[in-house]
């Protein structure tokens, strides 16, 4: 009879660690699945803060216009014409303003080169269109992932 106690003290010791094993594939794949989900949360909030960063200077620019001479609002035309996201065409502005600008925005936005910008002014109605493309880190690896903000307003000088 005591032989019969010490076999099921052994079995149970075995089924005890399968136990403990199968916990703890559980709780690893729980952690590895946090891990992702914080991952996920970092890209999002880069995301957006790069959005607002890019809101941001677009509304910098309008006021900046706002405060220019009415006369030179042409001269703010950057790339102005071109429907392909994030491939404007025509020629690049030479306004002072708008050369900083584009340097704000490239130091503002990862990989938001002044080709990609676009700014399209209607003088006739000051209706001014400002388009930001930039590509996040994993947005570069994969072709045609440009992140673009649009904004557009009417400038109405007093």
């Amino acid at each position: 009879m005591g032989a019969c106690k010490q076999a099921r003290a052994g079995g149970q010791a075995g089924f005890t660690l399968i136990e403990v094993l199968v916990s703890l594939l559980v709780f690893s794949v729980g952690v590895l699945a946090l891990v992702g989900l914080q991952g996920q949360a970092v890209r999002f909030a880069s995301d957006a803060q790069h959005r607002a960063s890019a809101t941001f200077l677009a509304d910098q620019l309008l006021a900046r216009m706002l405060i220019s001479d009415k006369t030179t609002l042409s001269t703010f035309a950057h790339n102005p014409t071109g429907t392909t996201k994030c491939a404007p065409t025509a020629a690049a502005s030479t306004n002072a303003i708008v050369v900083e600008w584009l340097t704000e925005v490239s130091q503002a936005l990862p990989r938001a080169v002044s080709a990609s910008q676009q700014i399209t002014v209607d003088t006739a109605t000051g209706q001014v269109t400002v388009k930001l493309c930039w590509q996040n880190d994993e947005s570069a690896l994969v072709a045609d992932q440009n992140h673009q903000l649009v904004v557009s307003n009417q400038v109405q000088w007093q």
